[in-house]
């Protein structure tokens, strides 16, 4: 077989030496006859962070797996050996061996930390658990180290947290509970498969560096598998990249980044810039949608219902516009509220307070009849296709259904209405007899946007429709989004954690925290002069490619001010405390804060 791409480039940490602590030769690994990771050569020194890239599919997570001993069935190692500090991980002298090597020398983190949590145990159980497996610690010992290691990954209150659910935790605080939970053994190497892509931007930031961090002070190596060339770059040492199986190409970042070798690995490179941004700032005229003072909350029974409820404002006195054609981003981190006005435009979430006009009509005000034209006319592309498309009905049917009101047409019509949207989307027409667990993630979220288009509706709410998707793919539906909105003219509003991405599409962006709106800007006013401090956090936790005079390297903003007394103020601000949005000129806005704010203001 062809032989990955090598580059003879000194070791870049000196933190990293000596013998390598895992060594995979000629690895293969099969699913019955057919081979799925083929002759993979690896090393890994003491130390070291070495990233496993590559898209969905390639054989990164097998490799994960197979170290570990735990292929799914009926997967195996059929050829080469995988040899980890003295030990035959290929060739075990027992079963026990193995487990005994797992979680006390070989440490893993997963995607979504909510799956390998046991959602009916206390988090402190969990994590004493492996502690009185593999060692003679006394139960004070070990909860003494449990609280040490959540101070580690900056948990306040770690007493109080041992005694909770794993569903009382956002995402980012789980994924540190899994990293201290897996640190606390000081395993010797930690395999962390995407353990950041369901995370936005500022979590991600935190979370990889904690787990660095604490990698770093317990000499332990790591096995970073992502596809976000960007988060590699940051973090690795050395990168493999990985297509369909094959190691195509490995050396140390700075070099694959700056000069790589194999045409994939420059496919995914290109991918991961993206290009000059090219918005798409529609036309003029009065507003297509214009949301006023929006507010959402959300109410929570106590104790059965006996008393009383908590009340959590989730969106409060929001107002945006968006143009006929024009592409509008809302960008946020988790929770901070983006989804909920996606859901309360379309009325599938009740508000609180405001209203939302469109195309100068009240939508307070429309009947039954109305409201199912409305339908028509604002459609969604949600985040993840597989939850979105149902299951059992074939991809033809499905984006049909965005045709059911439509009783001028036929069922031909609608059968040949659907098969020139998938065309248009870039799927063949035979595509509309499959099923959706027969496609791709890329090829699914393609089918989620020709269901919603082929009613060629006015307005697109497209809720993080790419952050689950591989960089290639990204690449691609961002393309297809541009081409379709020229065909089409249909206005968006994106909502995503992501801001490069928003860059690339969006004429205008609205940034959200907690609710509350704190900048707003024509795109490239608000990239070159970020005015509010939590603005600049997202920027300055975004890491990007970008390409120089000596290739490809990671490009970050060094902004000021994203620390200190007025992001403090902010992340604490209650629900009743005052502010308001200040004009700037040229349409930029951005929040002050406290009582000089007096009441809120349009």
């Amino acid at each position: 077989m062809e032989r990955a791409e090598m580059h003879d480039t000194p070791k870049t940490d000196t933190r990293a030496g000596g013998d390598p602590i895992l060594r995979i030769e000629e690895l293969e690994i099969s699913f019955g006859p057919t081979s799925v990771v083929r002759g993979v050569d690896l090393a890994l020194r003491r130390g070291e962070i070495l990233a496993l890239v590559g898209e969905s599919g390639s054989g990164k997570s097998m490799i994960g797996r197979a170290i570990l001993g735990l292929l799914p069935e009926p997967g195996r190692v059929s050829r080469g050996r995988i040899r980890f500090d003295g030990h035959e991980i290929t060739a075990p002298s027992s079963p026990e061996e193995l487990r005994l090597l797992r979680g006390r020398s070989i440490g893993l983190i997963f995607q979504e930390p909510l799956s390998s949590l046991n959602p009916t145990m206390k988090i402190g159980p969990q994590m004493f658990e492996a502690m009185r497996l593999h060692t003679d610690l006394t139960e004070a010992q070990i909860r003494a180290r449990a609280l040490d290691m959540l101070r580690q990954v900056r948990l306040d209150r770690p007493e109080a947290l041992l005694d909770r659910y794993p569903h009382e935790f956002s995402g980012g605080m789980r994924q540190r509970i899994m990293i201290a939970s897996v640190m606390m053994l000081k395993p010797a190497l930690l395999i962390a498969d995407e353990p950041t892509t369901a995370l936005d931007a500022v979590v991600q930031r935190e979370v990889l560096d904690i787990m660095e961090e604490v990698a770093r002070a317990n000499g332990t190596s790591v096995i970073l598998i992502s596809h976000d060339l960007a988060v590699v770059a940051r973090y690795a040492e050395r990168v493999a990249v990985m297509e369909k199986g094959d190691l195509v190409e490995t050396g140390t970042t700075r070099a694959v980044l700056a000069d790589p070798q194999h045409a994939y690995t420059r496919r995914l490179l290109a991918a991961a810039e993206l290009g000059a941004p090219d918005p798409v700032a529609g036309r003029a005229g009065a507003p297509l949608l214009r949301v006023e003072n929006l507010s959402v909350d959300f109410r929570e029974k106590k104790v059965l219902g006996l008393f009383g409820e908590t009340v959590h404002h989730a969106v409060r006195d929001v107002s945006l516009t968006i143009a006929p054609g024009e592409f509008v981003g809302l960008v946020g981190e988790s929770g901070s509220g983006k989804s909920t006005i996606g859901r309360a435009i379309c009325k599938l979430t009740p508000k609180a307070a405001g209203r939302v006009v469109f195309d100068g009509q009240p939508l307070d005000q429309i009947g039954a009849g109305e409201e199912r034209h409305l339908r028509q006319r604002i459609r969604v592309v949600f985040q993840d296709p597989v939850s979105s498309l149902n299951p059992r009905m074939r991809i033809g049917r499905i984006v049909r259904e965005g045709l059911r009101h439509d009783r001028s047409l036929s069922d031909t019509e609608r059968q040949q209405a659907a098969e020139r949207m998938l065309e248009a989307v870039g799927l063949s027409r035979d595509m509309a007899a499959r099923f959706p667990h027969a496609l791709s993630g890329g090829q699914r979220q393609r089918v989620a946007i020709a269901r919603a288009l082929i009613a060629r509706p006015d307005l697109i709410i497209a809720d993080e429709p790419v952050s689950a998707l591989d960089v290639t793919i990204q690449a691609q539906i961002l393309a297809l989004l541009k081409r379709l909105q020229a065909d089409y003219g249909f206005a968006c509003l994106f909502i995503s954690h992501d801001l490069h991405i928003v860059e690339q599409l969006c004429a205008r962006l609205y940034v959200l925290h907690k609710g509350r709106l704190m900048e707003e800007a024509a795109t490239p006013a608000l990239f070159a002069s970020p005015r509010h401090p939590y603005t600049r956090r997202l920027l300055s936790a975004s890491p990007r490619l970008e390409r120089g005079e000596k290739g490809v390297h990671l490009a970050e903003h060094i902004l000021p001010g994203i620390a200190g007394d007025d992001l403090a103020y902010y992340d604490a601000m209650r629900p009743e405390e005052p502010y308001r949005l200040i004009d700037l000129g040229a349409g930029h806005r951005v929040a002050i804060r406290g009582e000089q704010a007096g009441p809120p203001v349009r």
